[in-house]
């Protein structure tokens, strides 16, 4: 009697005590058994905030699958469909359009704001500015100002512009019919940083150049605001959403564009389904700086898939503990 009576109380003890480490295991990694699909822009160079998204959610126990690729447009039409569960990669007000059309807060949630104040806009090189006192986009109308900057011989301005399906190409076109610029002025548009390339090749060389740019990223360290280039001002603020009475000026400058910020979103069910997860990518913040100085050892030659994911490491590791509060909030909130 007494040993059936010891191999009880020994069976309802290890019961317990394996009852207390599932609990202990399911309030650590509630994420466990799931499945998440991230989706990101297809350039190398926005990677670095998603990994460091993945690395949380993979600390909270989700089955982080590997990151889906496309353009805006269609990135915002998967989440909605639920062909991918998360993006870091929108820009509130730049990429509305997109986001409204796939169907907006009905199907998708914006959680968190990943980068706050990111800028975008037109710089020329400050050697031009100075010489030719240009200052403003309205100057470009002039014949003999948009010739300086000229690289094909047709006596237009050559813009250096966005990606085909990027949402500042719309505004881009906007810009130059809104201001008179269409008889001075060319958008070439392409793969950004391959026409970015050619524009520093010609900055070295000397020439004039003018272009489209957003920070952060990595153009911002090699071509200094304030010492290599200035940002021209737009004559007044007309967007192509006609929602003009968003903030656009910058250190006293109208820089054409919203000052934005970049948004986590989510699928709306698998937001509702996942606590921890939404949590978790609503508390995700890394600055401006941070990705430009990481870009910036891409374009000095880390541009691997593995240097990426070691960045993201690294960055972790230098915010331990700001990634680990957000693990906690995160583990707390799905109890």
């Amino acid at each position: 009697m007494n040993t059936v009576t010891n191999f009880y109380k020994h069976t309802v003890a290890a019961l317990t005590v394996a009852c207390a480490c599932s609990a202990a295991t399911a309030a650590n990694m509630p994420g466990e058994g799931v499945e998440v699909t991230p989706i990101f822009p297809s350039i190398a160079e926005e990677r670095f905030r998603g990994e460091i998204a993945m690395a949380g959610l993979e600390a909270l126990g989700y089955e982080v699958e590997e990151p889906k690729e496309s353009e805006y447009a269609t990135m915002m039409l998967a989440l909605s469909y639920g062909d991918a569960d998360f993006s870091v990669h929108l820009w509130d007000k730049l990429h509305d359009t997109f986001y409204q059309k796939a169907g907006g807060d009905g199907s998708m949630m914006k959680v968190g704001s990943i980068m706050p104040g990111v800028l975008q806009g037109y710089q020329i090189d400050k050697k031009t500015a100075d010489q030719y006192g240009i200052t403003s986009l309205d100057d470009l109308k002039k014949p003999e100002i948009a010739k300086l900057f000229d690289s094909n011989g047709d006596g237009k301005a050559d813009l250096t512009g966005c990606n085909p399906g990027w949402g500042c190409e719309l505004i881009i076109d906007h810009h130059i019919e809104a201001y008179g610029l269409d008889k001075t002025v060319t958008h070439n548009r392409g793969s950004y940083f391959a026409l970015m390339a050619d524009t520093i090749a010609r900055y070295e060389e000397g020439k004039p150049v003018l272009f489209f740019t957003w920070v952060p990223q990595w153009i911002a360290g090699v071509l200094k605001v304030d010492q290599e280039v200035v940002w021209l001002e737009a004559p007044y603020t007309d967007l192509p959403s006609g929602d003009n009475d968003v903030i656009t000026s910058y250190q006293g400058k109208n820089l054409g564009f919203a000052v934005d910020e970049v948004m986590s979103v989510v699928n709306k069910e698998f937001g509702m389904e996942n606590p921890a997860a939404m949590a978790f990518l609503s508390q995700v913040q890394v600055s401006s700086a941070d990705e430009s100085a990481q870009n910036l050892k891409m374009r000095n030659g880390e541009n691997s898939e593995a240097d990426i994911k070691r960045h993201a490491q690294e960055w972790i590791q230098s915010h331990q503990a700001e990634f680990d509060s957000w693990l906690e909030t995160a583990r707390m909130t799905s109890k």
